[in-house]
């Protein structure tokens, strides 16, 4: 599968990959302030923003689909960015093709398998847009709060809605819901990844734990860690100078 993106910046290459409902606009501000030292390709994943739609939503077919983008575009071991879902995109691609990677940065996401939903409600409120047959940002953004009523999540929700669609999204949202207890699992990487690795956690978030850390140990053995206080599963959003500068200055070390 070619993956849409957009890239820009000179230096050594980093592929960015955002999460869940995302697009490559997500991160935009990190792909801006990386650009000033690399170069940056950011990605509409599989099912998300520009990308082609697939019945399948894996993690080795998603890694597959950034290692097909590496070799399309002759990348010399491109260290990867990827915030929750694209967290977990890019450490299976380095488990994949280890010797293809020159590092990771992993945003608020841990390598393991999450038991508990974590989206109902959104999945209702998007469906819920979907059926209304909403042709305006402020009817969805209505309908939405009946089911999500954190205004910064509707928000991101709705820089994918896409009106006067018969599909109001940007993302296979019948896919998405049908594979998302493989979007939370986590089938495990079958060789250590060698590599430099840095793990950001949102102060407040609870996807990656102190319990989670002998996974992580075990399949990224060169891995360590910063906490960005005050801060959710939103880091990048919540505080986007300090999560930049993290990013960075891993990545001019690591490079």
């Amino acid at each position: 599968m070619q993956l849409n993106f957009r890239r820009q910046g000179q230096g050594r290459p980093v592929i960015v990959i955002h999460g869940l409902f995302g697009s490559l606009d997500n991160l935009n501000g990190l792909s801006k302030s990386l650009s000033e030292h690399f170069d940056v390709i950011a990605v509409d994943v599989r099912n998300h923003g520009l990308s082609p739609r697939s019945d399948q939503m894996h993690y080795h077919d998603m890694a597959e689909d950034i290692l097909r983008l590496i070799e399309q575009l002759q990348l010399e071991r491109p260290m990867l960015v990827g915030h929750s879902m694209g967290g977990k995109i890019a450490m299976m691609a380095a488990g994949l093709a280890p010797a293809a990677i020159g590092g990771l940065v992993v945003a608020d996401i841990a390598p393991v398998a999450y038991t508990q939903a974590r989206h109902d409600e959104v999945f209702k409120g998007l469906q819920a847009v979907t059926e209304a047959g909403c042709r305006d940002r402020k009817t969805a953004d209505e309908v939405l709060s009946r089911h999500v009523n954190i205004a910064g999540v509707r928000q991101f929700l709705l820089k994918s809605f896409v009106p006067y669609n018969r599909d109001p999204w940007r993302f296979n949202l019948p896919v998405l819901f049908h594979h998302y207890r493989n979007i939370m699992s986590w089938p495990g990487v079958s060789q250590p990844y060698p590599g430099p690795v840095l793990f950001i956690k949102g102060g407040e978030s609870d996807y990656l734990l102190p319990e989670h850390q002998p996974q992580v140990a075990q399949q990224f053995p060169q891995a360590r860690a910063k906490v960005i206080p005050g801060t959710g599963h939103w880091l990048h959003a919540e505080k986007p100078q300090l999560f930049n500068r993290l990013v960075l200055d891993f990545l001019a070390e690591a490079s």
